[in-house]
């Protein structure tokens, strides 16, 4: 209930008339099916804009701190993500991983819509980092499509470290779905989900015309921490899919 009073009558109203978002390509998510939502990640915001511009509900997989934090202020986080649409998920490694990636093929099962950010973390820079294979292997367990979506804009809206937004305009370009059908079976081989996950990187780049570094973004996150200036794109662009890509089937 609180993530439709969220979109039509508590946040949603607000967020159009300050941001002015519009969307292109929403006839490119399907209308009842389970799919992936695989979006760069530039900002908080674009957890709440994706949803505002769909008529379907999406549900993303949401660290497990936003529900643990103790206290009032904890408790009001939780029913907040709860109500919005979030599910929380440990993202600590190993068993945590594996039912991260149980409760990512639930949802998909069960017909939802699954947003998801294959950088693993917010850009630091505005950059597209390299993604990491999860999205992948969720894909080819559940059987769906994955659909490529550009966030543009809201990096300025809610800038890294801000606490109140800013009226700016954003964008949503939403691709064409891509279908790894022809890998059923396969979950599981590095080089496939590899594969795989910069094709969908390469779509990505393509929509949101963000320069690609062929680095882990929150790798460079913790040399940040530790002083590292910012790293170089590692080169102009991703290989074409079609290029790095097998066209094998399952045996």
């Amino acid at each position: 209930m609180l993530y439709w009073w969220s979109k039509f009558v508590l946040l949603g109203p607000l967020m159009r008339l300050f941001c002015r978002p519009e969307v292109r390509g929403a006839e490119n998510v399907p209308a009842h099916a389970g799919a992936i939502l695989a979006s760069n990640h530039l900002a908080v915001a674009d957890s709440f804009f994706l949803p505002l511009m769909l008529p379907r509900r999406v549900t993303f997989l949401a660290k497990r701190e936003y529900f643990t934090e103790p206290g009032i202020r904890g408790w009001f986080k939780k029913q907040f993500f709860t109500g919005v649409g979030q599910v929380p998920v440990d993202r600590s490694g190993g068993s945590a991983a594996r039912a991260a990636m149980d409760t990512a093929v639930r949802l998909l099962d069960e017909g939802k819509l699954l947003g998801i950010y294959p950088e693993g973390t917010r850009s630091p820079d505005g950059r597209l980092y390299k993604g990491k294979t999860g999205v992948a292997r969720m894909a080819l367990e559940a059987g769906v499509p994955v659909i490529p979506v550009a966030m543009v804009g809201t990096d300025r809206v809610n800038p890294i470290g801000s606490k109140m937004w800013r009226p700016r305009k954003v964008r949503i370009v939403i691709g064409e779905p891509l279908d790894f059908s022809r890998y059923e079976g396969m979950a599981g081989d590095r080089f496939i989900e590899r594969s795989m996950t910069d094709e969908i990187m390469y779509a990505l780049m393509e929509l949101s015309g963000q320069t690609y570094v062929d680095l882990y973004a929150a790798s460079v996150k913790e040399k940040a921490a530790a002083g590292a200036p910012p790293p170089a794109p590692s080169r102009p662009a991703l290989a074409r899919p079609d290029a790095n890509v097998p066209d094998s089937r399952a045996s």
